[in-house]
This record gives structure tokens, C-alpha cells and sequence, in this order.
């Protein structure tokens, strides 16, 4: 099983801008010194409490700081670019990384971005997208001249072409025919991992769905792959969780539930955000309950993993029994002011050297066992 470190991320509205860019960057420096194997960075280009506005800026910045960690958009809002600019940009990041780049895409997450960029209708933003995606992998496929003729995007360059000088020419990502290419999904029995899964892509599943939410993205997995002939794949499907792990459980529960900790601000903040575009269905482990049912303590009961390192190994286990034998598992970066700094670095630091060895060690023994 992979591990990885997955951040929006998210922050105090008004912390400096720059102390949480460089939080964010020790992190995964330090992630890749003790073992992780890759790490998710969103983009949100409207929002001081999410202030990565470009991943890839942000991840080239500490490319020559890590030595195995692989690097992943977590996502591209593909309808808020050209994709003439993601393909040239993302190619450069795969070569600048030595091949350790990996396309994570999406249709955005966050309403002002969606206001911003004038793509708030859902099926809308969703068509740009995949016709963002498809006009990409087409130009890493070919060389000039490019021709594309989509609905939202039409791309020419074929006159200024001058092979002898290189001019006109996108580039082409390291690895051939293409990074791994991941889709992310967040609502009850997304069609977005059924797509995936049709497609050959990777689904991953958000951090903040109650489990029954997780398993429905398995069960679309499966329609997809049925859809499209293709054998069906655990280690393509990466769940995203809050983790926080103690060297006892009461520790853990009084980090976890703890009004000044990061995982209660994230919960708090989340609710309150998806509460305002009337989409909390996502974070409720039962869609029929109202509103006013959830506290933020609530919340984090259903959807943290928090205890001793043999507790969360075990609650790990248990979840992926009941929701699906997905592949990859990722950390959810939390902020890290005040005393949640060390909470958040030994939370990675246990689950790395002690969860994720027993992790792996029980899955070995499922394996064998099939």
C-alpha cells in the first residue's frame, strides 16, 4: 500500500501567507525523509484559508529537497486554465521532478473560484474538463502541427512551425505517453470515479466523506472498469483520511477534539463552507439527518482516524474491510500552528514507522491468505 500526504491545504484566514507556504513546504521534505511515497497539493485560487494558488510553482520549489517522494496535483481545476498551459506546464514539472509527477485533475472544488472563472454550472464545468483533458493528452501524443478543434478551446499552430529551430513544438512530459493521470471525487456514488475507471485513470476519494460515501466510490469503480472490459484494480484507488495518532488513545481524542486543533478548525471551517452552498450532504454519514443534527465533534467522530499507533492500524483495517481494498492511503495535512505542530508532525512520523508497517504487513498476510 502506498502512503501519501494529501493537502488542500488549509490554514487561519489571516496567517502570513508565507509562514504557511513554508509550513507546507517543510512538510514535505520532511514527509519524504521518513518514508512517505508521494504527495497531493491543491489549488485554490480565491481563498486566504487555502492559499496554494498554483501547485506546481509550489511543489518545483522543493523538488531539489527530496529524493523519492513523488509529486501530485491534487487537483487542476481543468475548466479554469487553457490546456495548451497545462500541458506545457505540467511536461516541464515531470522533467524538472526526474518523472516523479503525477496529474491529479478535477472540475474545482471551491464556489468563488467557480464564480471567478464563470464556470458554476456543474454540467458545464464537468464538459470543459474532460474536453480539457482529452485536448492535453492529444498534444503529448503529437507533434506539430496542432490542430484541435473542441467546443470551449480551439488550438492552432501550424504556420509558425520550424522543426529545425524547435519553434512550435509543445513539450512532452518525461514519461511517455503520460504521467499517471488521477480523478478526484467527493459526492455519494460520484460519477466522476466511474469515469475514471473507464478511462484507465486513478479515482481518489476526498478525506471529508463519511465511510459509506468511501465505499460508494468502490462500488462506481467497479461499474466503471464492468463499462469498459478492464479488470479491476485496488491499488489504482487512492482514500484520502484525517489522521491523528497519540501514543494513547485518550491523547489522541483530546488532540482530535481539542477546540484550538486543527482538526476541529477543519471541520468547523468545511461545515460552515458547504453549509453556504447548501452541499453538506457530502460530509453526512446519514443524508436524511438535517442540518442542525451535526456538531463539529460529530463530524470528526465519523470521519477522523485517531487513536495509538495499534488502535489507528486496526481502524484503518477495519475501514478498508467495509469500504473497499483500495491502494493508497493518504494523510490530510492540517495546520500547524501553535502546538498542532507537533501533534501533526508525530502524527506522521507514527503513522509512517509504525502504522504503515503493520498496515502492510496485514495486508501481505490477505493476500496470501486469497
Amino acid at each position: 500500500m502506498k502512503l501519501g500526504l494529501f493537502g488542500m491545504p488549509l490554514h487561519p484566514p489571516a496567517r502570513p501567507l508565507a509562514d504557511s507556504y513554508e509550513e507546507n513546504a517543510q512538510k514535505l521534505i520532511y514527509a519524504d525523509e521518513i518514508g512517505f511515497d508521494e504527495a497531493w497539493i491543491g489549488e485554490h485560487m480565491s481563498c486566504t484559508t487555502e492559499p496554494i494558488t498554483s501547485p506546481l510553482i509550489f511543489m518545483a520549489s522543493v523538488i531539489r529537497q527530496t529524493r523519492r517522494i513523488r509529486f501530485g496535483t491534487g487537483v487542476i481545476a481543468l475548466p479554469n486554465h487553457h490546456p495548451a498551459v497545462v500541458a506545457a506546464e505540467c511536461a516541464m514539472f515531470d522533467h524538472m521532478a526526474g518523472g516523479r509527477f503525477m496529474l491529479g485533475i478535477g472540475p474545482g472544488g471551491l464556489a468563488s473560484d467557480m464564480e471567478l472563472f464563470q464556470v458554476l454550472d456543474n454540467a458545464y464545468r464537468t464538459e470543459r474538463m474532460m474536453e480539457s483533458i482529452d485536448t492535453i493528452l492529444k498534444l503529448w501524443s503529437q507533434d506539430p502541427p496542432y490542430v484541435v478543434e473542441g467546443k470551449h478551446w480551439q488550438i492552432s499552430l501550424k504556420d509558425m512551425v520550424m522543426p529545425q529551430l524547435g519553434v512550435g513544438f509543445i513539450p512532452k512530459p518525461l514519461q511517455r505517453p503520460h504521467p499517471e493521470i488521477t480523478m478526484t471525487a467527493m459526492s455519494p456514488f460520484s460519477d466522476s470515479v466511474k469515469t475514471a475507471a473507464m478511462r484507465g485513470w486513478g479515482p481518489m476519494s476526498a478525506n471529508f466523506c463519511p465511510e459509506y460515501v468511501i465505499a460508494s466510490h468502490w462500488k462506481k469503480y467497479l461499474e466503471g472498469c464492468e463499462a469498459a472490459g478492464r479488470k479491476p484494480n485496488g491499488a489504482e484507488w487512492r482514500v484520502a483520511r484525517n489522521i491523528v495518532i497519540a501514543e494513547n488513545d485518550a491523547e489522541a481524542r483530546d488532540r482530535v477534539m481539542n477546540p484550538e486543533g486543527s482538526n476541529y478548525y477543519y471541520f468547523d471551517y468545511l461545515w460552515q463552507v458547504l453549509k453556504s452552498v447548501n452541499y453538506t450532504a457530502v460530509m453526512k454519514d446519514d443524508p436524511k439527518k438535517p442540518d442542525d443534527a451535526y456538531t463539529v465533534e460529530k463530524l470528526i467522530d465519523s470521519m477522523v482516524v485517531y487513536g495509538s499507533p495499534k488502535t489507528v492500524t486496526e481502524k484503518l483495517l477495519a475501514f478498508r474491510e467495509r469500504t473497499g481494498p483500495f491502494g493508497g492511503l493518504l494523510m490530510a495535512s492540517m495546520d500547524g500552528s501553535g502546538p498542532n505542530h507537533d501533534w501533526e508532525w508525530e502524527s506522521m512520523r507514527r503513522l509512517a514507522t509504525e502504522v504503515m508497517p503493520a498496515l502492510r504487513k496485514a495486508l501481505e498476510g490477505e493476500r496470501a491468505a486469497a
